[in-house]
């Protein structure tokens, strides 16, 4: 295998190649990236074998192809020098003693290969029927629910976002059991059949970072064990988390005792300001009470002080509620809704708090209240 390429455009498929290797892994070979040089271009793959990548340079972005072949070197090296080279043209050469030699005018490498046999094959065909939605949605459907899904391995269902798919309704929803996100889209296509999964969301947000066009489509192609994404020149398999995702219709209530609708600032504020005062040790409660068209937002550490905030509200209801929860929980779910009020719908002290935006039922945040007695 010989090239010659310029350096900004091998180290931009680099960065995608790099994310499918893992510091962690013990087996030699998934710490390589497999370079494969053909008629058509460079292919660069990497796998841990919970995620595979394989991206593409055409040949029209390499200055020059001599000889075409495939090698296997080790990923973290690679990188490392591409990315401290200058952006100038490189050229990668394999020579004679299973050696890479990486060389410019004024710098030279050698670098061991690995064996080209001995890395796994990857299994990327795809499905007759992929799930095609645009890369701004799934940017978007990632960052208004990943932060409600657990980092505890224990129940490992939990750690991923569930995708359900019927006729043209896709659901996307998160969990910790404490607090939930779901957001609800419609897709341009009908399935036939549901389609249930879920994803990883650290491979999520692998993949949420490699999607730098909000116009572009990106394909989902779904199986039973694994998911591919294709997009641009870039193709991505992620494990799928094996079970059975709880069933959360049944925690969203159809109908509410009180609802609150106020100014998302200055609730976000009120609860920012408010959460000066709480530890994490107490779940950094909060205390939210109404009364008629204002609401008191409070909390205190006795050895420290305490804080009382105050904001106008909008309630139809004659009721009012007193109830606590967790100020980092309720400021997350805040923040993902992408309008200028929030309305919040209480049924008791003690059942869910359901925040919406007053404008669409696309997104559903939900948080569980916080026993203070």
């Amino acid at each position: 295998m010989k090239l010659k390429i310029k350096q900004n455009i091998l180290m931009e498929h680099l960065n995608y190649a790099i994310k499918g290797i893992s510091n962690k892994n013990l087996i030699p070979i998934l710490n390589c990236i497999k370079f494969e040089l053909t008629n058509e271009g460079l292919y660069l793959m990497s796998t841990d074998n919970d995620i595979a990548i394989k991206t593409f340079i055409d040949k029209k972005n390499i200055e020059n192809i001599d000889t075409l072949g495939d090698v296997v070197v080790s990923g973290k090296y690679i990188y490392d020098i591409i990315r401290k080279l200058p952006n100038t043209f490189i050229n990668i050469e394999e020579v004679d003693d299973s050696r890479l030699y990486i060389y410019t005018d004024n710098s030279s490498f050698y670098l061991n290969c690995n064996l080209v046999s001995d890395f796994p094959a990857l299994d990327l065909q795809d499905h007759k029927n992929p799930v095609i939605i645009s890369q701004k949605l799934l940017k978007t459907i990632y960052s208004q629910t990943s932060f409600a899904t657990s980092t505890q391995e224990t129940r490992p269902i939990l750690t991923g976002i569930n995708f359900k798919i019927f006729n043209n309704i896709m659901e996307c929803t998160a969990t910790d059991s404490y607090r939930l996100a779901k957001k609800i889209v419609n897709i341009n296509q009908t399935m036939e059949e549901e389609i249930n999964v879920t994803i990883p969301t650290k491979n999520l947000g692998e993949l949420v970072k490699m999607c730098t066009s909000e116009e572009d489509m990106i394909e989902m192609h779904i199986f039973n064990n694994k998911i591919i994404f294709k997009f641009n020149n870039i193709i991505m398999l992620s494990s799928l988390i094996n079970g059975t995702y709880p069933d959360t219709s049944k925690l969203i209530p159809e109908t509410f005792n009180i609802n609150i609708k106020t100014n998302l600032n200055d609730l976000f504020a009120a609860i920012d300001r408010a959460s000066l005062l709480t530890n994490e040790n107490e779940k950094n409660t909060i205390h939210f009470e109404s009364r008629g068209d204002e609401a008191i937002i409070s909390s205190n550490i006795p050895e420290i002080g305490n804080v009382e905030e105050k904001i106008y509200v909008n309630k139809e209801e004659n009721d009012d509620i007193r109830i606590s929860f967790s100020s980092k929980y309720m400021m997350d779910a805040i923040k993902t809704l992408d309008s200028t009020d929030v309305t919040l719908h209480f049924n008791s002290e003690i059942t869910p708090i359901i925040i919406k935006s007053p404008e669409n039922d696309n997104l559903i945040q939900l948080i569980l209240p916080i026993k203070t007695y």
